[in-house]
């Protein structure tokens, strides 16, 4: 049995309450009291049928500024708590609401397992430095859709921290840094079935070795710049 099916079990059954197990275990998982209080402040709004308020809605309710709520979504972002779920309606309108979904099946696995497991916490310890080295490079913290595109890296195209980090790099070389150069970067190396650092350093190596310019007749090497990968050109 999943977590989904566990936890729908045990609130109709009565007996646990998602406030009830929220409560008693967020603690355990590591989200702040000021971040806790934004979560039932998100469950309040979708119960109004406000599914993605902004930061200036949920500030009206509290004592916090705006930025204190952005910073405050990013970090429930960030710890794989909070998602962006997408959803189209029956005439094709594409909608946006924050899903607390993993939150609640974090709480689950704590209360089964009596822990949030090694392997978890492991994941987690590997996208936080991936969002802290992001922010580094970017020189500002991270709005909450790159940490969903981010989140979309590990969790649905399965890339490793490693291999995140080398796209990173090879933009930084390039001197593209942007998230979509580096999710083009990813698209590729998925494509031809590149899992490791060694495989993708390989394949940048190869380009930028056929891409030399030839020597001049009287032997002396011309002066260039290195040639480097444009992720985002178009190529079979």
């Amino acid at each position: 049995m999943n977590s989904q099916d566990r936890l729908r079990i045990w609130i109709e059954q009565g007996n646990v309450s998602i406030s009830q197990l929220f409560f008693s275990s967020y603690k355990q998982l590591g989200i702040r009291d000021l971040d806790a209080m934004l979560v039932m402040q998100l469950m309040s709004f979708a119960e109004d049928g406000q599914g993605l308020p902004g930061p200036s809605d949920i500030s009206a309710r509290m004592s916090l500024s705006g930025e204190e709520i952005g910073h405050g979504l990013q970090r429930l972002m960030q710890s794989g708590f909070l998602t962006i779920e997408r959803t189209m309606d029956e005439n094709g309108v594409l909608n946006e609401n924050y899903s607390l979904q993993p939150l609640w099946t974090r709480l689950v696995d704590a209360q089964v397992l009596g822990c949030s497991g090694k392997e978890e916490e492991s994941r987690q310890a590997e996208e936080g430095e991936i969002f802290a080295l992001f922010e580094q490079e970017f020189g500002r913290l991270l709005s909450p859709m790159e940490c969903e595109t981010i989140s979309m890296w590990f969790d649905q195209d399965g890339h490793s921290a490693d291999l995140i980090k080398a796209a990173l790099r090879e933009a930084v070389i390039a001197r593209k840094v942007s998230l979509r150069y580096i999710d083009r970067i990813l698209f590729e190396w998925k494509k031809k079935n590149i899992r490791t650092v060694q495989e993708a350093e390989g394949e940048a190596r190869n380009f930028r070795g056929q891409s030399q310019p030839p020597r001049h007749a009287s032997g002396n090497e011309t002066k260039r710049k290195v040639p480097f990968y444009n992720w985002l050109e178009e190529r079979d």
